[in-house]
């Protein structure tokens, strides 16, 4: 069966002479987030934002640069094309050029995890070898993978029946703990508290099993979601540009006059669209249109609620 996904990188992974062609997947899965729009609630319309300049007023998205501030309000502009020449050269080998431990490695470094699968079937021997070396030897390999134009250190891991590739933040990216842990008093812990405390962690050891602990923040918003729905609550129908305008009777003889035309369209006539026309002007027509498919107090076709997976 195919991934459920898009590979986000296609090359190589090297252990010297073993060249393993891999396909490299987002281990992530953002779309069981839920996510909220910006309403104005008195017209019930999703808010839209302008890109203005004090004293201009919006701008068109061609002038606009991006600016770095080396003071306050005085900024270095650089174009598109500065950073398309400094975006590095995908190279599409990872070669493992050291091995540590697993143990050695501080988790606070490991960021995104992917993935990744052979590549054809002349990969599925080689994968094996890579994957099985890895775990009987306890160890991560280390390399550089670049990925959308940029550079980062990647680790190489088995993973269940498969292997894992994982960018590593560099040094420079975290902050120093130190720093953070300075006002925390010294002293040694009372024994009999220590022991306790041992003992209790004994008492609730065990393996890590992610099934046992729930995003309780998201299924609240699940539940209050499903309530607003079942209730029938502030639905919003659709985006609209403007509101419709009311024509009192005279909509059901065009109503009328739009099923006609949708009755003559279908059996091959081309002159119903002419005589539409006619009947009424377009911004008219089209207002009609609008009252058609969405009556003012009509229910909104309500979207399942995407679930977040478990963690």
């Amino acid at each position: 069966m195919a991934p459920p996904a898009r590979p986000v990188w296609t090359g190589q992974i090297r252990l010297a002479l073993v060249a393993l062609p891999v396909k490299l997947y987002s281990a992530l899965d953002s779309r069981e987030k839920i996510s909220f729009n910006q309403i104005h609630e008195p017209s019930k319309q999703r808010i839209k934002y302008e890109k203005v300049v004090p004293g201009i007023g919006a701008v068109d998205k061609d002038e606009i640069v991006k600016g770095y501030e080396v003071q306050k309000g005085r900024y270095v502009l650089f174009s598109d094309d500065e950073f398309e020449a400094l975006k590095i050269d995908s190279k599409k080998t990872l070669d493992m050029i050291q091995f540590a431990p697993a143990d050695t490695i501080d988790p606070i470094y490991f960021d995104k995890p992917y993935y990744a699968l052979p590549d054809g079937k002349l990969a599925d021997e080689p994968y094996r070898v890579v994957r099985d070396a890895l775990r009987r030897t306890g160890t991560i390999g280390l390399g550089q993978i670049t990925m959308r134009g940029r550079s980062y250190i990647a680790a190489v891991k088995p993973y269940e029946d498969g292997i894992l590739v994982e960018t590593v933040h560099y040094a420079e990216e975290l902050r120093a703990a130190k720093g953070f842990f300075d006002e925390i008093p010294e002293g040694k812990s009372e024994p009999d508290l220590v022991d306790l405390a041992e003992e209790l962690i004994k008492r609730k050891q065990a393996p890590f099993d992610p099934k046992k602990f729930e995003d309780e923040y998201s299924q609240a918003l699940e539940r209050l979601i499903k309530k607003k729905i079942e209730r029938e609550g502030e639905l919003i129908l659709e985006d609209k540009e403007d509101p419709s305008p009311d024509y009192g009777d005279n909509v059901v003889s065009l109503v009328d006059a739009l099923k006609k035309s949708l009755a003559k369209k279908q059996a091959g006539s081309a002159g119903a669209k002419a005589a539409i026309e006619e009947d009424a002007p377009p911004k008219r027509q089209r207002a009609v249109a609008e009252k058609v498919k969405a009556p003012a107090r009509a229910k909104a076709p309500v979207k399942p609620v995407a679930k977040r997976a478990k963690k």
